[in-house]
């Protein structure tokens, strides 16, 4: 039996095979996303399941691996899941990176679907 909040379970299921599916074929992922979804990638933004999949497609690495250090859920007070997730990603032989992000999470016709989407390297700008 599994004592972590039912959001905890959700949350922590999405984001693990979100990941799983980002570094195996990230042109999958498609099906996480409606055409109201919104993604924030470094500042960009993207609206709609196509779009999404397209940005993803166009970034510049054949491999990625992903290695999640930590995340947090939260049920929101309309039945929706909030997740952060601090990560560290190496992309084809690039140095280890770490990244934020963040998916707002929503179930619609009994699935959980990623409405939101929030990412960021964890880059320091200091000028």
């Amino acid at each position: 039996m599994n004592d972590k909040p039912i959001w905890e379970q959700i949350g922590s299921g999405f984001v693990n095979h979100y990941y799983q599916v980002f570094d195996a074929d990230r042109g999958q992922l498609g099906s996480l996303y409606i055409d109201a979804s919104c993604l924030s990638w470094e500042g960009q933004q993207f609206q709609g399941k196509t779009a999404i999949v397209d940005k993803l497609l166009a970034l510049p690495f054949r491999k990625i691996q992903h290695s999640i250090t930590a995340q947090d859920h939260q049920p929101t007070p309309d039945s929706c899941i909030l997740n952060m997730v601090v990560c560290q990603l190496q992309a084809d032989e690039d140095p280890v990176m770490g990244l934020h992000q963040i998916f707002l999470l929503k179930n619609i016709n009994d699935s959980w679907i990623c409405t939101n989407d929030v990412f960021r390297l964890a880059l320091h700008n200091y000028g």
